[in-house]
This record gives C-alpha cells, structure tokens and sequence, in this order.
C-alpha cells in the first residue's frame, strides 16, 4: 500500500454541510475517499485535455434499430476504427430500441472524434462518452 500523506483544508462551514450531504448520499464512509476521487477526476479530467496521450472510454447508444441501415452504419464506422475499437456489447431493450456500449481506446481528440460521429447518427436517440485514463 502506498504511503499516506495528511493534510489541512480549511472550508466554508455551509459548503463542508453540502459536501457531507454529498458524499453521504453517493455512500462514501468517509471524507477522505471522496477527496481523493475528486482529485483523480480530475488528473483524468487534465489527461483527456493532453491529446498525445492513451486514454480510454466508453460510448453508450441508445438507437431505434428500425432507422434505415442504422446498425449497418455504426457497424462500418467501428470497423473503420478498428485499433480503437476494444469491444461492444448490444443489447435489445424492446421492440424498437437497442442499447449498445462501445470500448474504446486512443488518443483523446481520435477517441471523442470516434464517439462523436457514432453518437451524431441519425436514429441515434441518445449518446455519451464516457472518459477515463489509466
């Protein structure tokens, strides 16, 4: 385990109140671990904004798969994109609507280049990327 360091911060009264009623209510057991996620959301926040650097994501769909060659499209666009491309699984949430997670890696203008244009299909009812780095 990696050593710990301790450290002061001083804030607001009101704002500490509002960050308790936070971290209570995402189910953190202490301030601490909420601390530090905020603090790795952010290091990958500041890696996402170095575009030279690997980082990794996933790009949700939600899509009528009755659109026209839709399934086609989103098919040859992740072929197009191969070496970035990891995985995807598709799942059919009813008759119309299927749900699909794409895995996907790169540099991080390539990779929300990727995902915007999977995203910006017409028949795609809703979409996002979700961005992290290791």
């Amino acid at each position: 385990m990696a050593e710990l360091s301790r450290i002061g911060v001083a804030i607001d009264d009101a704002l500490l109140e509002q960050f308790d009623n936070l971290i209570a209510t995402r189910g953190y057991t202490n301030r601490s671990e909420a601390f530090r996620d905020l603090i790795r959301n952010e290091l990958v926040q500041e890696t996402w904004q170095a575009s030279e650097r690997e980082v990794f994501g996933t790009v949700t769909l939600v899509y009528d798969h009755h659109v026209r060659q839709l399934a086609d499209k989103l098919t040859v666009l992740q072929h197009a994109h191969f070496a970035n491309i990891m995985a995807n699984m598709h799942v059919h949430l009813d008759h119309h609507n299927c749900l699909e997670v794409i895995l996907i890696r790169g540099k991080s203008k390539e990779v929300q280049t990727i995902a915007n244009a999977l995203i910006a299909m017409k028949g795609v009812k809703h979409g996002r990327l979700t961005a992290t780095a290791a």
